[in-house]
C-alpha cells in the first residue's frame, strides 16, 4: 500500500512532466486509433475486391478483429512493467504489418488465386497488435500520477476512450474519402503505416525518453528508420509491384488499369482482341461481344420502341445496338461509375460507335436502384438491364424482386424488358433464380440462351407485364446483325434436357439468394 510519505517523495519534475505529456500522449492515442481502424478498413476493402466481400467474409473480419483485440490485451499483460519500450515495439510492428497488408494480400491473390487464408492471418495479427495498444497506453497515462483512486482511474479511462474513439472517427473518414481514392489500396495502407511509425517516433522521442534506457532508445530509433525505409520503398515501387501482380491475373497484356470509387477497371488487348474486366470479371471481348449484345438488345426492340432505358451497360455497347434501330428516338443510359462512362467515351468509343455521345442519348450517372425511384423513371417502351453478375450483395440487390418491381413500373403499356441473367449451363441456379425473381415482380418471362465463346453458354430473359410471356421475335424493321436472326433467336428459347427449367424461390433484398447461387461456384 502506498503511504502519504511515499507519495511526497515522488520528484516534482516527474509529476509535472507527466501532466504536460498527457495531452501529447492522448493525441498519439488518437493517431494510433485512426491507423488501427484504417487497417481494418483495408482488410474489408481487400475482402470486397479480392474475394467478393460478402457477409461471411465481412463477419469473419469484423468478428476476428474484435476477438484479436481481446487476445492482444491479454497477451500484453506480462509486458506492462516495460510499457514504454513495449509500446514503441508494438507500434513499429503494427506500422510494418499494416503498411504491408494490402500489397501482401494483393500479391498472394495474383500468384495463388486466393487471399482468404492470408486475409484471416492479417486480421489476427493486426487485431492482436491494436488490442495491445490500450493496456499499454493506459499504463503510460497512469505513470507519474499520485494517489490513483477509482475516480481518477475512471477519468483517465474516459480520456483514453475519448481520444481512441475520436481517432477511430478520423480513420473512418480518411480511408474512403482521401486515402483510397487518392492513393489506392497499396499506397494508402503504406502511408498509414508511415503515419503509425511517425506517431511512435514522436512518442519515443518526446514523451518516453526518460522511461527508456539509452540502449532501448537506440534500438527503437534503428527499428523505426528501418521500418520507414521499407514502407518508403514500397511507396516508390508500388506501381511496379501492382503492375506485375495485376498482369499475372490476366492472360493478355494490360493496356489500362485504374481504380474508380466503385471497382477496379482493367482493359487488356492482344491481336486486336480488347477485353474489359471489372473487379476481375470479364465484361466483354471485342471478338464476340456482338453475339452477347445483339442477343440482349434486339429481342426487346421487337415492338419498335421510341423510348428505351438502359440500366448498366456503361461500356456503351448496348446503347450502340439500341441506336441502330430506326424507331428509337430517345435513350436514357443509367450507369453508376463515371469512370466507366469516361472509358466508353474514349478508349471504347470506336467499339461502341460513340454511342454515349449521340444526341439521342441522355447519360445519367447514378445508382440504378435509386434512379428507378425517381419521377423520371416512367413511360419507357423498352428496358435493357445489363448488370454485372450478382456475386456480391451490392450487385445482388440489382437482381431482386424489389428491383424488378421498379423496372416493371418504369415500363409503358405493352413495353418489354430484357435482362442478362448469367449462364444456364455453368451457373444454372443463379440463372433460373433470376428468371423466377423476374416473375415474382409480376413480369411474365421468356428465358433464352446463346453461345458466346468468351463466356460459354449465356442466358437472358425477355419479359413483359401480365401473365403471357412475350414471343422471341425480331422487329420487321430490325437493322442487319452479324449473329442474331429469326432462326437463331427461335432456337435460343430451347433448353436441353440436362439443363431443364427450374422454379426457384425469388431473390429479395432481405434474402439475396442469387448471391449464394453465384458463390456456390460453377458446375460442369
Amino acid at each position: 500500500m502506498t503511504t502519504s510519505a511515499e507519495q511526497v517523495e515522488v520528484p516534482a519534475p516527474a509529476r509535472g512532466g507527466a501532466v504536460r505529456s498527457r495531452p501529447l500522449l492522448l493525441a498519439a492515442v488518437a493517431v494510433c486509433a485512426a491507423c488501427g481502424l484504417v487497417y481494418e478498413l483495408v482488410l474489408l476493402t481487400l475482402s470486397a475486391s479480392l474475394v467478393g466481400g460478402g457477409i461471411t467474409q465481412t463477419s469473419l473480419i469484423v468478428a476476428g478483429f474484435v476477438a484479436a483485440l481481446g487476445a492482444g490485451a491479454l497477451l500484453v499483460k506480462p509486458f506492462l512493467p516495460h510499457a514504454a519500450t513495449t509500446f514503441v515495439a508494438v507500434e513499429i510492428l503494427l506500422g510494418v504489418a499494416g503498411g504491408l497488408s494490402a500489397v501482401t494480400l494483393y500479391v498472394s491473390f495474383s500468384f495463388y488465386g486466393t487471399s482468404t487464408a492470408v486475409l484471416l492471418v492479417a486480421t489476427a495479427v493486426l487485431g492482436v497488435l491494436v488490442g495491445a495498444e490500450v493496456p499499454l497506453l493506459m499504463t503510460l497515462l497512469q505513470t507519474g500520477r499520485e494517489g490513483i483512486d477509482a475516480e481518477g482511474s475512471g477519468k483517465v479511462l474516459a480520456d483514453l476512450n475519448a481520444a481512441d474513439y475520436a481517432g477511430a472517427l478520423l480513420g473512418g473518414l480518411v480511408w474512403p474519402f482521401l486515402l483510397l481514392p487518392v492513393a489506392g489500396q497499396v499506397r494508402g495502407a503504406a502511408i498509414t503505416g508511415l503515419v503509425n511509425l511517425l506517431a511512435a517516433a514522436v512518442v519515443c522521442g518526446l514523451l518516453l525518453r526518460r522511461q527508456m534506457t539509452p540502449r532501448a532508445r537506440r534500438a527503437a530509433t534503428g527499428a523505426l528508420l528501418a521500418a520507414a525505409m521499407l514502407l518508403g520503398t514500397l511507396l516508390v515501387q508500388a506501381r511496379d509491384i501492382e503492375t506485375t501482380a495485376r498482369q499475372r491475373l490476366y492472360a493478355d497484356p494490360v493496356v489500362l488499369a485504374e481504380r474508380s470509387a466503385y471497382q477496379e477497371i482493367v482493359l487488356t488487348e492482344r491481336s486486336g482482341d480488347l477485353r474489359l474486366y471489372l473487379d476481375g470479371d470479364l465484361q466483354f471481348s471485342s471478338r464476340d461481344e456482338h453475339r452477347y449484345t445483339e442477343s440482349l438488345v434486339h429481342p426487346v426492340l421487337a415492338r419498335d420502341p421510341a423510348r428505351v432505358l438502359v440500366l448498366g451497360g456503361g461500356d456503351g455497347l448496348a446503347a450502340r445496338e439500341v441506336l441502330r434501330h430506326p424507331s428509337v428516338r430517345e435513350v436514357v443510359q443509367v450507369e453508376l461509375d463515371p469512370e466507366v462512362v469516361h472509358l466508353a467515351r474514349t478508349r471504347l468509343a470506336p467499339l461502341n460507335a460513340g454511342a454515349l455521345d449521340d444526341p439521342r442519348v441522355q447519360v445519367v450517372v447514378e445508382d440504378a436502384f435509386r434512379w428507378l425511384r425517381s419521377p423520371a423513371a416512367t413511360g419507357f417502351d423498352a428496358v435493357v438491364v445489363d448488370m454485372p453478375d450478382p456475386d456480391t450483395p451490392v450487385l445482388g440487390r440489382l437482381y431482386s424482386t424489389e428491383f424488378y418491381g421498379l423496372v416493371a413500373a418504369a415500363l409503358a403499356p405493352g413495353g418489354l424488358v430484357t435482362v442478362q441473367a448469367g449462364s444456364p449451363y455453368s451457373t444454372p441456379d443463379a440463372y433460373w433464380r433470376t428468371v423466377s425473381t423476374l416473375e415474382s415482380a409480376g413480369l411474365a418471362s421468356t428465358p433464352y440462351h446463346v453461345h458466346v465463346p468468351s463466356f460459354g453458354d449465356w442466358g437472358f430473359a425477355l419479359a413483359q407485364q401480365g401473365q403471357r410471356p412475350p414471343d422471341l421475335v425480331l422487329s420487321p424493321g430490325a437493322p442487319p446483325t452479324r449473329f442474331l436472326d429469326a432462326a437463331v433467336l427461335a432456337a435460343a428459347g430451347v433448353f436441353p434436357a440436362d439443363r431443364p427449367r427450374q422454379r426457384l424461390e425469388p431473390s429479395t433484398l432481405d434474402r439475396p439468394l442469387v448471391v449464394d447461387d453465384m458463390r456456390g461456384g460453377y458446375v460442369g
